[in-house]
């Protein structure tokens, strides 16, 4: 399972390329449809956290729930049994019946507190319409955002990370790397009024495309220089 994972993740570089393209591109079709107010409640949110983050304690355990929760969600969303959280300063734990890689990897890639403001805020706005707070909004998502990319940052290149490891290395960084531009495009198309789900479709699926086609161009033409050097030995 290792090796093919191993090989799941070579293939999958191509795509990590085309949707890094993709991301930049509905960025800019983001930004030009994006107030001041929104661009800079969101900026505050995000470095009101990178300030805290730099220069106070952090809060270790408020990440340690976040990642627990976040197993406990996928596993539960995709049918297992949750049982036994556990969580301190040095870790967590929680029990479930069954695993995949998504379970396991889920917390590197989906920004839990961030999604979690998004959908306590939507709730908020369906009771009581509060039309007049998005900027209150963006704040928390940016701030919930910054929290998720500072900590997945710095567990992933401080200390070893046993999901990271069950999964294969190669493997793991793929994944969290494609699955988080992933869940930030999806985000910025359901908040943004001027992303729509077709844009998102096309941009993604055209630049990927483009990826794996310059890729098997690259590998063709170095298949025929080996093929020619080996046939003038």
């Amino acid at each position: 399972m290792r090796k093919l994972k191993f090989g799941i993740a070579l293939l999958l570089l191509p795509a990590c390329v085309g949707a890094t393209l993709a991301t930049a591109q509905l960025g800019r079709v983001l930004l030009t449809g994006t107030t001041a107010q929104t661009a800079g409640a969101f900026g505050a949110g995000y470095g009101l956290w990178l300030l805290i983050f730099c220069f106070l304690p952090k809060p270790v355990r408020t990440y340690v729930l976040g990642h627990e929760l976040t197993h406990a969600l996928w596993a539960w969303l995709m049918g297992a049994r949750v049982s036994g959280l556990k969580v301190g300063k040095a870790g967590g734990q929680v029990h479930t019946s069954k695993t995949n890689w998504a379970i396991t990897l889920a917390p590197y890639f989906f920004p839990f507190y961030a999604i979690l403001f998004m959908l306590l805020f939507f709730l908020g706005h369906w009771i009581w319409d509060w039309s007049g707070y998005m900027g209150v909004l963006f704040f928390l998502i940016g701030f919930g955002w910054s929290f998720h990319v500072t900590f997945t940052i710095m567990v992933l290149f401080s200390v070893s990370q046993p999901d990271v490891e069950s999964q294969g290395v190669l493997f793991s960084f793929t994944i969290i790397y494609l699955m988080n531009l992933l869940t930030m495009t999806v985000v910025a198309t359901l908040l943004s009024p001027t992303l729509t789900w077709e844009m998102f479709a096309s941009t993604t699926g055209k630049n990927v495309w483009q990826g794996y086609a310059w890729t098997l161009d690259k590998l063709h033409v170095l298949w025929e220089y080996g093929r020619v050097v080996w046939s003038n030995r």
